[in-house]
């Protein structure tokens, strides 16, 4: 583990195109899952097209067998407050594409909770991720997560850390509501300090659509959300040519 790290230094891994991107993390990941030891290998998710092929190539049978699942808690970066069967739920997605295709144990898989108050509802996500670390304050050397998976929109946001939102400026809570005003539905978030305590965090970015707020982020334009993401551990881009300009 590096001394830390964030997106202007972060390593930068240019592939051909998206399925490249999928296959390489599906490699990686299985790498990372296998080497930990000393306790679960916690892992933040995130929504996507491209992710989305990651778990179908983690549920294909290269990987179903490989992959630790008993070991590994799987967390959710981010999601919309609506119910799990609706299709925009990131749950609902990686479920479809992924959970229900492997031998993971239910209780390794933590959806947000997406009913009821959606503070709340943020509290009770921190409660349990509060579990699986073992305390409630985060400490310098020990990651909550081990991998925490980012994407990136058009106008910067990353999770659901969206423009101009009170959850920007959150120093305290891992998880929080966001209730973006260029995009649809109520959001739980990981926060920035949830998302620094890491061993690695990982965008996947495809198409030349990503190329613009990459280039914004990758220059530290503080206007764009993902400028502020860090990482006690190491921050990595994996990109297609098309996301990086090549």
């Amino acid at each position: 583990m590096t001394g830390g790290n964030d997106v202007k230094t972060g390593a930068m891994v240019v592939l051909p195109d998206a399925e490249a991107i999928a296959q390489y993390m599906a490699k990686w990941l299985t790498e990372q899952a296998l080497a930990k030891k000393g306790g679960p290998f916690v892992i933040a998710l995130s929504g996507g097209s491209t992710p989305k092929r990651l778990y179908q190539i983690l549920a294909s049978d290269e990987y179903r067998d490989r992959f630790p699942w008993a070991n590994t808690q799987f967390f959710f970066g981010d999601e919309r407050f609506v119910p799990d069967s609706d299709p925009a739920s990131n749950y609902n997605m990686v479920e479809s594409e992924m959970l229900a295709h492997v031998p993971v144990p239910p209780a390794n898989v933590h959806p947000m909770p997406t009913s009821g108050d959606p503070a709340q509802a943020a509290a009770q996500y921190q409660t349990e991720l509060e579990k699986v670390y073992g305390g409630t304050v985060l400490e310098p050397g020990r990651p909550l997560f081990d991998v925490v998976m980012l994407g990136l929109g058009d106008n910067g946001h990353t999770a659901s850390l969206f423009p101009r939102q009170p959850v920007l400026r959150e120093k305290k809570l891992w998880v929080s509501t966001c209730v973006p005003d260029d995009a649809p539905h109520t959001r739980l978030t990981l926060t920035y300090p949830a998302i620094h305590s890491s061993r690695h965090v990982v965008f996947m970015l495809a198409g030349p659509a990503k190329r613009e707020a990459f280039a914004k982020v990758r220059a530290g334009d503080p206007a764009e959300p993902a400028s502020h993401i860090t990482t006690e551990g190491e921050l990595i881009w994996l990109m297609d040519k098309a996301a990086a300009g090549q």
